[in-house]
């Protein structure tokens, strides 16, 4: 049976995922303390916040890393741009294999500044 974390990122998307996020320093100056937060976790746990509706506070514990955790991952990964990098990814795989479809697509004006004042 397939966990949860596992039918959130699946095998492939987590392969994609390790490509773009950057490497952690896991050892701490001061020694001891908790292990950290699994990377795969936390990116459940966001995506699950992320199509849910649910807030950070209402995160289950079944991820694991309690939402602060998750949320501070998810607030150093948009600084370090890791969604961007991700989406770029994800499109160029699909792009490689042939899966995209682009007969349809849209613009919205606010994303792509109109040259001349849009005249």
């Amino acid at each position: 049976m397939t966990s949860l974390v596992e039918h959130l990122v699946p095998e492939e998307l987590w392969v994609l995922f390790r490509r773009v996020v950057p490497p952690t320093e896991v050892k701490r100056p001061q020694g001891g303390g908790r292990r950290r937060a699994g990377d795969r976790e936390a990116l459940a746990a966001i995506i699950f916040v992320a199509t849910s509706g649910c807030t950070w506070r209402q995160l289950p514990p079944t991820f694991g890393p309690a939402w602060p955790t998750v949320y501070r991952r998810f607030a150093q990964w948009s600084r370090d741009r890791v969604w961007a990098r991700l989406y770029r990814v994800v499109l160029d795989e699909l792009g490689a294999r042939g899966e995209l479809d682009w007969s349809r697509c849209a613009i919205d004006s606010v994303s792509v500044r109109a040259a001349k004042g849009g005249h």
